[in-house]
């Protein structure tokens, strides 16, 4: 923990991290905090859960919540459940960062803009920054985005530019509330092992399986073993169908061992320490439009 109780000046708070699906809010977090916690991929709607991220400074603490892209286009169990993990966080936080694409702005960012409260402090971040390749666009753009809403700030970046995440770091500080920190000065997440293990296995499957796989696959952790250093780690793949079953094994099993490999490493990285994973493919129709076993399943 923090040697002193009480710091004088110490600012500890809760930032929400929101936007339409693929707007890079995964990444974001992942920089802010300086460790991959929340999984990534060029594939919309990984984020399937509030991931509590914190990075702990001498003079503050950061506790970012990296919420799903908020779900506009299909009314399943899932998209519920998603959608009430990004509106219930937004009631119980000291700033919201309003993530969306550098010069893009369209009818889904409108549709997340308008869940967050008028009271929260909102700070609109414009993420990939290095792809707008005429930076002139943007003064005018920020004019029209500014018209729709009162931010407190307007923070454009690269989640890939160490220094542009240290400006959004110093510029997010002010709005956090003085008080002592609530995690150690160690703690990354207040996720278990066994949760990150389920992350980054679901990630690979996203990763090596392109668009041909559903959004509706997922990952449960049957059982998660310490022995010292050493995880023992099994896990199954659940799938809607059988034909997304074989997607993932892919030809005499080379894909299912890829995604394992990178899997494993991935975590050894992570938890610092040998990793043993068996993975398997269960299929169950319709899993994600049961909201009962939504709730089995870890989904709110």
């Amino acid at each position: 923990m923090i040697d002193t109780p009480n710091p004088s000046g110490f600012r500890c708070g809760m930032v929400a991290i929101v936007g339409r699906p693929n707007v890079g809010k995964s990444t974001l977090m992942n920089a802010l905090v300086g460790q991959k916690i929340s999984i990534t991929s060029r594939k919309a709607q990984t984020t399937r859960h509030r991931i509590t991220g914190i990075n702990t400074f001498e003079d503050a603490q950061f506790i970012f919540v990296d919420t799903p892209g908020f779900q506009t286009q299909h009314s399943t169990a899932l998209n519920r459940s998603l959608n009430r993990a990004v509106t219930s966080t937004l009631s119980s936080v000291d700033a919201v960062l309003f993530v969306i694409e550098a010069g893009r702005f369209g009818p889904d960012d409108q549709k997340v803009l308008d869940l967050i409260p008028p009271s929260a402090p909102t700070l609109l971040v414009a993420n990939k920054l290095d792809r707008v390749s005429d930076k002139k666009t943007l003064y005018p753009f920020f004019q029209k985005i500014s018209a729709l809403r009162e931010f407190k700030e307007i923070v454009p970046l690269s989640a890939k530019h160490v220094d542009d995440v240290k400006h959004l770091l110093d510029t997010v500080k002010p709005y956090l509330p003085e008080g002592t920190p609530i995690y150690g000065e160690d703690d990354l997440t207040d996720r278990s092992e066994r949760f990150l293990a389920a992350e980054i296995l679901r990630e690979k499957v996203f990763r090596w399986t392109g668009d041909e796989l559903p959004y509706t696959s997922t990952v449960l952790i049957d059982k998660f073993e310490t022995e010292g250093r050493l995880r023992r780690v099994f896990a199954t793949i659940l799938v809607e169908r059988d034909a997304h079953k074989a997607m993932i094994i892919g030809h005499k099993g080379a894909k299912l061992k890829q995604i394992s490999t990178e899997a494993r490493l991935d975590m050894e990285k992570l938890f610092d320490g040998p990793v043993y994973l068996e993975t398997f493919i269960k299929v169950k129709s319709g899993w994600a439009d049961n909201e009962a076993g939504l709730r089995a399943y870890g989904y709110e």
